[in-house]
């Protein structure tokens, strides 16, 4: 009886998760990414496999309903495909590569941009069940989809059919999104990053505050003061969330910006590695080649020809 009730189980999931890749498939028709009429969901459809690069997560929800994609995390892998979902509660910087996608089958997806105040706003209810706490401390981590994730998922996406519920039904469905991942293992990240308090949450400020100000000197004793804890409490709470320290989370901001900046706004390289906060060019040049690959010109220029696939997380 037992085996009979998971093999249904498993049926209604496989279900569940060919009804929410239909949908997907119907409203990102064409490769690349699809921003949609409901504020920060995005759906994606990729077509083949992409060499491996680096891009910065933002809070999110992904969840994947086929194809397969590689995250490397500070050196740890992930793998996802049909039956994952990439929790991701900081901004953070990931490698990431898609092993699997084709006109056939594409891989098939969705992005949610997490509302911090909704995830606290979900989080201050009483009734809200406390799940048990993990060793894992990474701003992300890697979780398999539930029924009741992909129920409000596929009801999410259906909204845009009748775009005249998405003002009231979105901010409810996307509420919904919000308890189901706090109900699974990994919802533990998420919690504790979005309780006042708590080291994770002190952390988190730290890393706003460097996204606003990479371009700046790092002084530690201004970033300890941001945070309210020690100069070693930090460093070892943000290796811990990123896999880096302070300092090498902003290079790679900077560095990701002035990638943007010269791929999007044609900068030249010198004026832009002065404008992300470096003095010296040849410095600037050397991390950049170590980050990326290829000297900036090479890169930008290979980006362009389209050998390498567009930036996005899905």
């Amino acid at each position: 009886m037992a085996k009979a009730i998971k093999a249904l189980r498993n049926v209604d999931v496989g279900e569940m998760r060919a009804a929410l890749a239909s949908r997907i498939s119907t409203f990102a028709p064409s490769p690349g990414e699809h921003a949609t009429a409901i504020p920060g969901l995005s759906l994606f459809r990729r077509i083949e496999p992409t060499a491996c690069r680096r891009v910065f997560y933002e809070p999110s929800l992904a969840v994947f309903t086929q194809g397969r994609k590689f995250l490397n995390v500070g050196g740890t892998e992930y793998v996802c495909d049909g039956s994952s979902f990439v929790l991701c509660a900081i901004d953070m910087p990931v490698q990431s590569q898609i092993v699997e996608a084709s006109e056939m089958v594409p891989l098939l997806s969705m992005l949610l941009k997490l509302d911090m105040p909704t995830v606290r706003e979900v989080l201050s209810r009483e009734d809200l069940p406390e799940m048990e706490s993990t060793s894992q401390r990474r701003g992300l981590v890697v979780g398999e989809t539930t029924p009741g994730l992909l129920s409000a998922c596929d009801r999410l996406v259906e909204l845009l059919e009748r775009r005249e519920d998405i003002p009231f039904m979105a901010p409810l469905i996307q509420r919904e999104i919000v308890y189901r991942i706090l109900r699974t293992p990994q919802g533990e990240r998420l919690r504790a990053i979005a309780t006042r308090g708590d080291l994770s949450h002190r952390t988190v400020r730290a890393i706003a505050w460097l996204k606003i100000n990479y371009t700046k000197p790092l002084h530690m004793e201004e970033l300890a003061a941001v945070a309210q804890m020690g100069i070693s409490t930090l460093h070892h709470q943000f290796r811990a969330l990123t896999t880096m320290s302070p300092l090498q989370y902003q290079k790679q901001l900077r560095l990701q910006a002035a990638r943007e900046r010269m791929l999007m706004d044609g900068m030249d390289a010198t004026s832009t590695a002065y404008e992300v906060g470096y003095e010296s060019v040849s410095q600037f040049s050397r991390e950049y080649s170590r980050l990326f690959g290829q000297p900036p010109i090479r890169d930008i220029k290979t980006l362009r020809d389209g050998r390498v696939a567009a930036v996005g997380v899905g």
